[in-house]
């Protein structure tokens, strides 16, 4: 007889497709996976920052209530979003092999963080990514965004495309642009610098333009954006696996000054019954990985950071040791505490706590105080 595991997941594209990756690894013959669509409380508040939503587990508890109650056999999750606390008998069963852990700049025309001019705006919804660029370039504008990895292009996108879209509908003389241009109150200055006709402008007709455009740009020519964006700081995982990578201008970021989040690109496979903890861990867990996340999770838990703080924690498996990087932020960029240590593979949850623990002696525990503070404020 075939034995069916239900996995409960996020119903966003992304979570999806890490979902699939889960679930065509342990798919055989004998045992079929499905795939049950969970609503979290992070989805419930689409518009409100992570930091906002409560301390922990705001897109993780509704799921592993599901394994909890009998509904689910496991839950994946971003393992950046699982809580450092652990506890109601779940395991985390298997940590696939990890994706590109860093962040990107997302420009529509790919241009790099240096090159943004000053007063540029830049969206993120993280406070580490926040100080991050804060820190880097204190003269740029930092400004939320909340919604999925395509939601946020699209914002990113769409004034520049329904801008261009406009300027291509006056130079045809459709009766649609010329209403858009009464509605601007367009002057009639404006109108005679303009050379609507030129052939050299636009060599497509609006039609042959609208053709030549991707689903996620056609997308964004929908959308009503109130804030507009010059960038994006997004993770590049999240990008890669909603195949949005190619779509769209990226480079990466340094990782020295961009210090991923505890976790990022990893995924966390939770479970309770034993055998389902076996069968996940034989068939999806990937020790380097494994490791990393454990270092990374245990400095952010010593740190007693969780969410709400401005913290970066990098490890990568080399050899018999762990390189590891921390920065520790003020929220607006303009101090820090931050060091690098080899850890020894052997010991390495043990060591990481120790880092830990000299990181916040140092002065890492006081700003991550003020952090909270100033989160709770805010709330």
């Amino acid at each position: 007889m075939t034995e069916t595991l239900i996995l409960a997941t996020r119903g966003s594209e992304l979570a999806l497709r890490q979902a699939e990756t889960v679930r065509d690894a342990l798919a055989t013959r004998r045992r079929e996976v499905d795939i049950r669509r969970v609503e979290t409380r992070g989805d419930q508040i689409p518009d409100e920052l992570i930091h906002r939503l409560g301390r922990t587990g705001a897109f993780v508890r509704a799921l592993d209530e599901e394994v909890l109650a009998g509904d689910a056999d496991l839950a994946v999750h971003s393992m950046k979003d699982v809580p450092t606390e652990g506890g109601d008998d779940l395991v985390v069963a298997g940590v696939p092999e990890r994706a590109a852990s860093g962040d990107v700049l997302v420009h529509p025309e790919g241009a790099a963080l240096a090159d943004l001019p000053s007063g540029a705006v830049v969206g993120t919804g993280s406070l580490r990514r926040t100080a991050q660029i804060k820190a880097t370039r204190p003269d740029l504008v930092v400004e939320p965004i909340r919604g999925n990895v395509d939601t946020r292009i699209e914002k990113l996108l769409a004034p520049g495309l329904q801008a261009e879209h406009e300027r291509r509908l006056i130079a045809s003389g459709e009766d649609a642009a010329l209403t858009a241009e009464e509605d601007e109150e367009t002057t009639e200055d404006d109108e005679e610098t303009a050379d609507p006709d030129d052939p050299e402008e636009f060599d497509r007709s609006v039609e042959e333009w609208f053709d030549s455009l991707s689903d996620l740009e056609r997308s964004a020519m929908e959308r009503k954006v109130e804030e507009e964006y010059d960038a994006l700081v997004l993770a590049e995982a999240g990008l890669r696996r909603s195949n949005l990578l190619d779509e769209v201008g990226t480079t990466r970021l340094s990782r020295e000054e961009f210090v991923p989040a505890a976790g990022q690109g990893a995924i966390a496979v939770t479970a309770t019954d034993d055998e389902v903890v076996e069968a996940v861990r034989s068939a999806v867990d990937h020790p380097r990985t494994r490791v990393a996340a454990t270092v990374e999770r245990t400095v952010l838990a010593e740190l007693n950071g969780g969410c709400i703080a401005p913290i970066g924690v990098s490890a990568l498996v080399q050899g018999e040791h762990v390189h590891v990087r921390v920065r520790v932020l003020s929220t607006d960029g303009t101090e820090e505490v931050s060091g690098t240590r080899d850890l020894p593979i052997r010991s390495h949850a043990t060591a990481a706590a120790s880092f830990a623990a000299d990181l916040a002696d140092r002065g890492a525990a006081e700003l991550i105080a003020e952090a909270r503070e100033e989160v709770d404020a805010d709330a």
